[in-house]
């Protein structure tokens, strides 16, 4: 056996230090850190694939916007708790442009990235109706969406989506309505961390059964529009980026501005709630709100009593971002293309070395190239896979961490630099030697 970039004892010395028993389990952070001790303790480089953070500068637009307010003193002023009116103008020209809905205006509420949105959602949808006190996830997902449930004590379901899509989604889904119980759906589109792409078929499902159980659909548009297999790019002009918003009322939109955008440390997103949903009385809510509608519990009561507002400086650079988006002056996809471009490269990379791509078929289709993508290895588990690509110098999370039941990492593309390729090559062929595998 050929020795590993980084000696087994380093790295199992840093894990039983830092009490991580089931390295299968490991969070993100977790994952992380033993990578950087591991990295400065052996003066070997990690080729870095864990941590979901943009690796490209944030849009020049926004950038300038934001410095200009706060060069005309906004930094002094509490921000609306409903968000900047521009904002809101904008963000409704923004989901009109590149989704094809209308939302009005005062459904469009800024918050403080699509995780705080997530959160204020959560505790809206759990307190809506009397009965409906259960979130159901259509997995894998975001594994910090689930930790904020823990946090508020809602309950949630989750069903690995690998094995049901197409005409298989609609029956598994009502395997869990037809309890009564479930308030709301969550799902990332395109998927976190598989990248699959929900069809418009399978989001008209996802749209028919909102409308028959009565529950809130929560879109989380992360990746908004980064299925590079088509181009969803031109401002007001089909195709748009798929959407359940065009088959029930029953949803709401998280639009974030840290991928599409590059602007992830100002922590700035947008919550779109549609029209009807925005203004809806459910009893429950209005009994311990003061008779407030839904749109209104979430900004005057949730945002409110969490954070009093979002960034008020962050909101003139996703207003700025966003109107240059609609009216053609800002191509925000041509920069964060180069995601799909290091997928595509390093797919082949760990391909050519006995790995395989865990979700690879989209409903037939080869699935995109993007953001992330999943690998696993034959004959390893998750957590033997990962352990075992430390030694490697490569970091990245265990599929089961995101609700997914495959055996499998998650790969993110942000942090790979051009000179890693060629790393990553010798170090999966030494991989390779030393893991062979034996066919039947």
């Amino acid at each position: 056996m050929k020795p590993t970039p980084i000696s087994r004892e380093v790295v199992d010395g840093l894990i039983e230090q830092l009490g991580i028993q089931d390295f299968a389990k490991a969070t993100i952070r977790e994952v992380k850190q033993v990578a950087a001790m591991a990295e400065k303790k052996s003066g070997v480089e990690y080729i870095k694939m864990e941590m979901g953070i943009p690796g490209l500068p944030a849009a020049k637009v926004g950038v300038e916007a934001q410095v200009n307010a706060l060069q005309h003193g906004i930094a002094h002023s509490y921000p609306d708790i409903q968000g900047l009116p521009e904002l809101k103008q904008q963000a409704s020209r923004f989901v009109k442009a590149f989704i094809g809905v209308d939302i009005a205006p005062e459904g469009c509420v800024p918050v403080s990235g699509s995780m705080q949105g997530t959160f204020a959602s959560f505790l809206t949808c759990s307190q809506a109706a009397e009965g409906k006190d259960t979130v159901l996830f259509i997995d894998p997902g975001f594994p910090v969406q689930k930790m904020q449930l823990q946090v508020q004590g809602v309950k949630y379901e989750t069903f690995d989506v690998y094995d049901y899509r197409g005409e298989k989604l609609g029956p598994k889904l009502e395997s869990y309505l037809e309890k009564g119980n479930i308030c709301a759906v969550v799902y990332s589109n395109p998927n976190n961390p598989a990248w699959i792409c929900l069809t418009e078929e399978e989001l008209k499902t996802i749209g028919e059964m909102a409308e028959k159980y009565d529950f809130v659909v929560m879109e989380d548009l992360a990746y908004f529009a980064m299925d590079f297999r088509q181009d969803l790019s031109v401002p007001f002009q089909p195709p748009y980026q798929p959407t359940v918003a065009r088959y029930t009322d029953n949803y709401l939109l998280l639009i974030s501005g840290s991928k599409a955008f590059s602007y992830a440390g100002e922590r700035i997103g947008v919550v779109c709630i549609s029209n009807k949903l925005f203004h809806r009385h459910y009893p429950q809510l209005a009994k311990r709100y003061e008779g407030l509608p839904f749109g209104l519990v979430f900004s005057t009561r949730m945002l409110y009593a969490l954070s009093s507002g979002t960034s008020h400086s962050a909101q003139y650079a996703m207003a700025a971002m966003m109107r240059a988006a609609c009216d053609g002056e800002y191509h925000f996809r041509d920069e964060i293309r180069v995601y799909g471009e290091r997928a595509h490269r390093l797919k082949e990379i760990f391909c050519r070395h006995n790995f395989y791509i865990v979700y690879s078929d989209d409903l037939g289709q080869p699935i995109a190239d993007g953001f992330y993508f999943t690998i696993g290895y034959p004959g390893m588990t998750s957590g033997q896979l990962a352990r075992e690509l430390m030694y490697y110098g490569v970091s990245a999370i265990c599929l089961i961490t995101t609700g997914s039941h495959q055996e499998g990492l998650r790969v993110c593309t942000s942090f790979i630099e051009d000179h890693q390729y060629q790393q990553l090559e010798e170090r999966m062929q030494i991989f390779a030697e030393n893991n062979p595998v034996h066919s039947c």
